[in-house]
């Protein structure tokens, strides 16, 4: 089953959302943006949500464990190095793989 790892920014918020989805990332930041998810979760706090970054999982398994990984970090920096350096979510796949 394909799943994805996925990572919207806020410019009104200036922050990050890290999340999970066995969905289309395009149909789950949709979900977003129209509060699918209810007025009292983080996203609902914004309303232009983008997509930041995309990365394609072979299972939810491993798409949870990575998102995990980068909620730990706490760091924007970390997020912004994803796009910047292709090998660390090759890393990460790597070491969360089913």
């Amino acid at each position: 089953m394909k799943a994805y790892l996925y990572i919207l920014y806020s410019s009104k918020l200036s922050v990050f959302y890290t999340g999970s989805t066995i969905l289309e990332p395009e149909e789950r930041l949709e979900r977003h943006l129209s509060k699918y998810y209810r007025d009292n979760k983080f996203t609902a706090k914004s309303d232009d949500w983008e997509i930041f970054f995309v990365a394609e999982c072979t299972s939810k398994a491993q798409a949870i464990g990575i998102e995990r990984h980068i909620k730990r970090m706490k760091s924007k920096i970390y997020i912004k190095n994803l796009t910047i350096y292709p090998e660390i979510i090759q890393k990460l796949k790597e070491k969360y793989a089913p």
